[in-house]
């Protein structure tokens, strides 16, 4: 699996992220779905990526900016074709790398409290994330769960074992 920084230009993202808003739109209300369309998502506080197997794109990743030290996670969405073949937890691994070597203390994100995004919670628990208030530009919302992860500085920690 290879994964690059998408400048969101090819046709197979553009549907994937197509069709992850109208996932969002049909399981939850319009003003609690907080998914960001492909003009959104090329804004300058975003980076972009996406997974290819060869030609085919195997999934997606986002992740905003908020401030020096948090970012938040945006857009994940797997194809229908690679789910369960561990394609999220590789996107999900290398955004964290590269958010603990740029520094980052932080990861959040928000997802739905349906059924239907029960295994993206499972997912985001297994990683390490936890649940928390809202964050950033939320608010309290009965269909929104929020999640957050404290990345550890390797430094710290290889100093700590010694």
């Amino acid at each position: 699996m290879n994964i690059i920084v998408d400048d969101l230009s090819g046709g197979e993202v553009v549907a994937l992220l197509e069709e992850h808003l109208a996932d969002m739109y049909a399981t939850s209300p319009a003003e609690s779905v907080h998914a960001l369309d492909v003009d959104a998502l090329k804004a300058p506080e975003i980076k972009f990526y996406s997974a290819w197997n060869d030609n085919s794109l195997l999934g997606c990743i986002a992740t905003k900016r908020l401030t020096a030290g948090h970012i938040e996670l945006k857009s994940m969405r797997t194809v229908k074709t690679a789910r369960n073949l561990g394609v999220a937890s590789k996107l999900l691994n290398h955004v964290l790398e590269l958010a603990t070597q740029h520094g980052y203390l932080t990861v959040s994100l928000e997802t739905g409290s349906q059924d239907y995004f029960l295994a993206a919670r499972n997912l985001y628990q297994k990683h390490g994330f936890e649940y928390c208030g809202p964050f950033a530009q939320y608010t309290a919302d009965p269909n929104s769960r929020f999640m957050t992860k404290t990345l550890v500085d390797v430094e710290l920690e290889e100093i700590n074992e010694h």
